[in-house]
């Protein structure tokens, strides 16, 4: 159990059971800053190596974040390890993000956008090779469920608690993003 006071809240409870008497309660929620950023490693990796600490649109920062990390790695990456790297991130980002939020004190923190990176990867893969404008466009639509979170990403969002419920509705943001480009490249 975490009991350093300059990086927020201890772990949850075991159980989830309420504190007993003698037991150190929460703090109250933190805001996330580049010192508790670089408090632990798994906080620099949710907080999308410092692009959820923009004061404004941080979860927008991130998925630029992503996309520009992707037309850097995509020169390295074939698509078998692109796969590899995103259902890595995925699954270590339940924990990895599930652990900064504990740490912060809030269920879902803006400031967490990991789950961005890893939904826009796998959306930017999904429709490589594609143009810039197409990249664009893909990035407009997934920002767009991202945010809006229309049925049913916002049940998801509601209903689903910790790192899992982080990760998961971006990844069906992503879904959507992709049902949509292959229905518009599919009219046209």
């Amino acid at each position: 159990m975490q009991n350093d006071p300059s990086l927020g809240p201890a772990d949850d409870f075991l159980g989830g059971q309420p504190p007993g008497p003698g037991t150190p309660r929460p703090q109250q929620p933190r805001r996330a800053s580049a010192r508790f950023m670089l408090s632990h490693p798994s906080h620099i990796l949710s907080l999308g190596f410092g692009s959820g600490l923009s004061p404004l649109a941080p979860g927008t920062v991130g998925t630029l974040f992503a996309w520009a990390s992707f037309v850097v790695l995509n020169r390295y990456l074939t698509v078998i390890e692109w796969g590899a790297l995103i259902a890595a991130g995925f699954l270590g980002g339940i924990a990895l993000c599930g652990f900064t939020a504990r740490r912060l004190g809030v269920e879902d923190p803006s400031a967490i956008v990991w789950d961005e990176i890893v939904a826009f990867w796998l959306v930017l893969l999904m429709v490589t090779p594609a143009t810039f404008t197409g990249q664009l466009w893909a990035f407009i639509t997934f920002r767009f469920f991202d945010m809006v979170k229309p049925p049913p990403i916002g049940y998801f969002d509601r209903r689903l608690k910790g790192g899992f419920g982080i990760m998961f509705d971006d990844l069906i943001a992503a879904f959507f993003t992709l049902l949509v480009i292959a229905l518009w490249r599919m009219s046209v």
